[in-house]
């Protein structure tokens, strides 16, 4: 179910060619129909939160997947740029409802190892990332565009019947049966909630403009020819596969915090390298570093924050942060199309935003060193508190 869910965000990425060929986009209006899928993503994260405190946290899971099995359906049948953004819109909410249900639920399913189940579900995730350039690439040499969301879709009602009947036969935790109260779960856990948005907001802003544009920018800036980009593309979700493998297993062993400020530096050194190198083995090479660092950064987060918030908040907790995290994080692409729309270079805006992170770390490092920034699971009455 992780695998089709991000497939269905990250598969626009190597899709926005062969889209804007087909509906003539400008290099904006690709942008946006990638960011409508990450908005979609954000936009039921808060709502689910909510649900969840209504609805088990299997059933809507459940119906994840009969909204992904529809809105591929659909785009299937779109012939006009809106309904490609309806299309993408839906697909993206399907996977935002998706990690509000399901990574609560397995971390209740396994509480004794948080990093190394969120490690193995992220990684199922990942793999999705690594195929997604190579089953586009094999679908569009025999078929058009539609075929990849027409194998979605199938592929997608299968596994949601597979669901369906595991979930019947397994006996589920009722570690969430005390979480019913959105509002509270905010006001009690707000300091990890802001925390949370500050590190992977900001960061997944800027990381969802290069991904989904990263093709463009190294055909325009670095002379590669799209094939190759592609390739690199690839390289770079590869990268994130023994990232989630290993720093889910890191993350149960060292403090939460530090190794999150650490991740959240070596993105901005390798963003800034990636401006600057030039010649195909230098850029594969940052272009590796950089897929393996970004990508560390999800499991060690959904770490921190699964592993440190109580069982009566946890799924509304994490529901608050990650919608507001994937709002802000969804304007990346739009923001790099409009932006290179308007005459700037994709160097100098990748290198602004660079810059913005920063100050971003500058200050959640001064925060930490005065121990301002919530601990974590590391803090035993952080766990366990109220």
């Amino acid at each position: 179910m992780v695998f089709l869910v991000n497939l269905a965000r990250v598969v626009f990425a190597p899709l926005l060619e062969p889209l804007s060929a087909a509906f003539t986009l400008t290099e904006s209006t690709a942008g946006l129909v990638a960011t409508l899928a990450w908005l979609g993503s954000a936009t039921p994260r808060i709502p689910t939160g909510y649900l969840l405190t209504r609805v088990d946290r299997h059933r809507v899971v459940l119906g994840t997947g009969a909204v992904l099995t529809g809105a591929a359906a659909f785009m299937t049948v779109a012939d006009s740029v809106a309904m490609l953004g309806v299309g993408a819109f839906l697909m993206g909410v399907a996977s935002g409802a998706y990690f509000i249900a399901a990574n609560p639920l397995i971390t209740e399913l396994y509480p004794e190892r948080v990093g190394r189940t969120l490690g193995v579900h992220g990684t199922a995730s990942q793999v999705a990332a690594v195929a997604a350039p190579l089953f586009v690439g094999a679908v569009l040499a025999g078929a058009t565009w539609r075929g990849v969301f027409s194998i979605i879709a199938v592929v997608a009602a299968c596994a949601t019947a597979v669901f369906y009947w595991t979930a019947r036969s397994t006996q589920m935790p009722d570690a969430g049966t005390e979480d019913r109260d959105l509002l509270t779960a905010a006001r009690k856990q707000w300091p990890i909630i802001v925390s949370g948005v500050a590190i992977l907001g900001a960061t997944g802003f800027v990381w969802n403009g290069l991904f989904n544009f990263y093709v463009k920018y190294v055909t325009a800036t670095k002379g590669l020819d799209a094939a190759t980009g592609n390739t690199l593309l690839t390289v770079v979700f590869a990268a994130g596969v023994p990232a989630f493998w290993l720093t889910g297993r890191l993350a149960d062993r060292v403090p939460h915090v530090p190794l999150m400020l650490t991740i959240l530096g070596g993105f901005v050194i390798c963003l800034f390298a990636l401006t600057a190198v030039q010649g195909l083995v230098a850029i594969a090479v940052v272009t590796a570093v950089l897929g393996y660092v970004v990508h560390s950064l999800f499991p060690a987060l959904d770490t921190y924050l699964l592993d440190s918030l109580p069982d009566q908040n946890r799924a509304s907790a994490y529901s608050l942060y990650s919608g507001s995290m994937m709002i802000v994080q969804a304007l990346g692409s739009v923001a790099v199309g409009a932006l290179v729309d308007a005459g700037f270079g994709y160097d100098t805006v990748f290198q602004t935003f660079g810059g913005v992170l920063v100050a971003i770390l500058v200050v959640l490092v001064v925060l930490w060193a005065n121990d301002s920034l919530p601990t974590g699971g590391q803090d035993p009455t952080v766990v366990r508190g109220d």
